[in-house]
């Protein structure tokens, strides 16, 4: 193994992804993704497409934008460690936002359609365990965007006026 593999096992093993997962099942994992990098404002993923992969933010940051006439507004924001573009990965559906890095030589892991199917037949423990970390995952966008919203709307509207 490469120092680079290590140093990605040693990452991945910190993630809550692999609290259930021996060493040997985080290196059959990522035996599973690649790593891309992305510049900032790079697109990721963009509006309207169907999700053919996930994203697992290793370094740098990604951000998550929703377009409306033309201009954009940041609605989330993933940083190391976490998850990206589950949701339409997960229900087939197209996109609603944009993904961008928006930092240089952001890294991701990128697991494809193709290769999660791969192993979901060959490690179902592995893939029951993704689907944990993404059911989390997007838990955790809906909290942050709903206090957004709350803290949001009590600005506007002042506290108990609606």
């Amino acid at each position: 193994m490469t120092s680079e593999q290590i140093n990605l096992v040693q990452f991945i093993n910190q993630q809550k992804l692999s609290e259930a997962l021996t060493v040997k099942e985080v290196q059959l994992f990522l035996d599973y993704t690649e790593i891309v990098t992305f510049n900032s404002n790079d697109i990721i993923a963009d509006i309207g497409e169907v999700g053919e992969a996930l994203y697992f933010v290793i370094q740098g940051a990604t951000a998550l934008f929703h377009e409306d006439s033309g201009s954009e507004t940041e609605v989330g924001r993933g940083n190391s460690g976490e998850l990206m573009g589950e949701m339409s990965f997960f229900d087939r559906e197209p996109r609603s936002v944009r993904i961008k890095a928006v930092e240089n030589n952001t890294k991701l892991l990128k697991l494809s359609r193709t290769m999660y199917k791969r192993m979901r037949i060959e490690h179902p423990f592995i893939a029951v365990n993704l689907l944990e970390h993404a059911i989390v995952s997007l838990d955790h966008l809906f909290r942050r965007v709903s206090s957004d919203v709350a803290t949001f709307s009590q600005y506007l509207y002042g506290k108990g006026k609606h």
